[in-house]
């Protein structure tokens, strides 16, 4: 088993008189790294453009919640948290859906213009339609699921992925095994109400298949790609097959696998992903276990990551480097990152603009305080917590010299991400003082 943080060894021997120093280790923990992506703990993103705006569909961890999580941004930088009101885990349940959460969402524009949102409760697959991606959502099959357990019981019912054609034709994939072994990979065509079968549903399982399926179209071929291996582990993993038509049959694509654990550079388990394009370039959107990792328990929490992917004319696509400092065709080059502080005494990665590290506060009353360098006029902050889902009860204080504090904003109970705090006040320093938890990603100021 592997573990987060190592670093390269330098290489010597006594053959030879000098020996060439090796690169620099890309870091994780360095200011202004762009991956992750998003501030806080999500799988299985689903990704869509529409009108300006990116969103970002995705599994809430740790392993699913009542509802699922949606970012959304104008830019590819700032991203801002949601939960669409449907599906929830009680208005998508049936009898045979099991206690497992909401995960893995799937959302594409049909050819009637409409969205359509593929997404697993329990063990199965539900279908919710809306007329925008930000909603509002609604069930799209009469309350009940579009792939039941028993459909395959043998199988795991999850994991549906719709792919549209460059015609309008709608595809739709799923599948995966139970206890990490034995994925099934099955794929059906769909009429252009987008819930009902168009032919009776094949299994396209291609070598190495576990779960996670999504169709790429490349010239006159049909790109499945798919992750096998252990999500808990440093096992998971992308791979990929080649077919000459949606629905196969489907060879071993060369050179699989194309994104995997990659030690050295503190990359661990990526997978489950998506693929998108922007500004003529292909990218792969996926998670990946949350650093420092491997952590204590059964506690599971991934991030999500982007990274360039190269796709050739032959159909074959390159080994992807996963990093922590991907740059994204039309994202903004950094965030908004609002005035520069100084933490007093620790608390650096609450102001490094990187969402792998994390500031967590210690002791009943847990307290950071920002030095802006001199007296400012200040008009709000924006807290990014640890996880976006939860309740943060704290206060903020400001001083001229850090000595002597007066409340800008009274103790209160938020959350989200970002947490916005308006306190219009000229000062030198804020202090957020924490009742309860205490973890940011990020505190701008403004």
């Amino acid at each position: 088993m592997i573990r987060a943080g190592v670093v390269a060894a330098a290489m010597a021997s006594a053959a030879t008189l000098a020996v060439a120093a090796e690169a620099p280790t890309p870091r994780w923990d360095q200011r202004g790294d762009r991956n992750p992506l998003i501030p806080g703990y999500f799988a299985d993103p689903s990704i869509v453009h529409d009108d300006g705006r990116w969103y970002i569909f995705a599994t809430i961890d740790p392993w699913g919640d009542d509802r699922l999580g949606l970012w959304t941004s104008t830019n590819g930088r700032d991203w801002t948290f949601s939960a669409p009101e449907w599906p929830t885990k009680a208005a998508a349940t049936s009898p045979t859906s099991g206690d497992a959460k909401v995960w893995a969402p799937s959302v594409v524009k049909a050819a009637n213009g409409r969205w359509y949102m593929y997404v697993s409760v329990g063990n199965e697959v539900w279908v919710g339609t809306a007329p925008a991606p930000a909603g509002p959502w609604r069930d799209a099959n009469g309350g009940k699921p579009l792939i039941a357990k028993a459909f395959a019981p043998a199988y795991h019912m999850i994991d549906a992925e719709a792919f549209v054609d460059a015609d309008g034709q709608a595809y739709l994939y799923w599948g995966s095994g139970w206890n990490w072994t034995n994925g099934h990979c099955f794929a059906v065509k769909l009429k252009p109400d987008m819930v009902t079968f168009d032919g009776v549903p094949r299994d396209v399982t291609p070598p190495g298949y576990f779960e996670g399926p999504f169709m790429v179209r490349s010239g006159a071929h049909y790109l499945l790609t798919f992750s096998d291996g252990k999500t808990t582990e440093d096992s998971y993993r992308v791979n990929y097959a080649i077919g000459d038509s949606p629905l196969g049959p489907f060879r071993a694509g060369p050179g699989s696998p194309i994104l995997s654990t990659d030690a050295k550079r503190d990359v661990v388990s990526p997978g489950h992903h998506a693929v998108f394009r922007s500004g003529g370039q292909p990218y792969i959107l996926y998670h990946r276990q949350a650093l420092p990792w491997p952590r204590s328990g059964d506690e599971v929490l991934r991030q999500i990551a982007v990274d360039p992917l190269t796709i050739n004319a032959d159909g074959t696509i390159a080994r992807v480097v996963p990093s922590h400092g991907s740059a994204v065709n039309g994202f903004a080059a950094q965030r908004q990152a609002g005035l520069r502080w100084m933490p007093v005494g620790e608390g650096a990665s609450a102001a490094d603009d990187n969402y792998a590290t994390l500031w967590r506060g210690s002791g009943e009353r847990p307290a950071l305080v920002a030095d802006l360098g001199q007296v400012r006029q200040l008009r709000e902050s924006e807290l990014r917590p640890e996880f976006a889902t939860k309740g943060y009860r704290f206060a903020v204080d400001a001083s001229d010299d850090g000595r002597q504090w007066r409340p800008v904003a009274a103790m209160a109970t938020a959350q989200g991400s970002p947490i916005q705090v308006r306190h219009p006040v000229r000062a030198r320093y804020l202090r957020a003082t924490f009742e309860g938890p205490a973890a940011l990603w990020e505190w701008v100021i403004r």
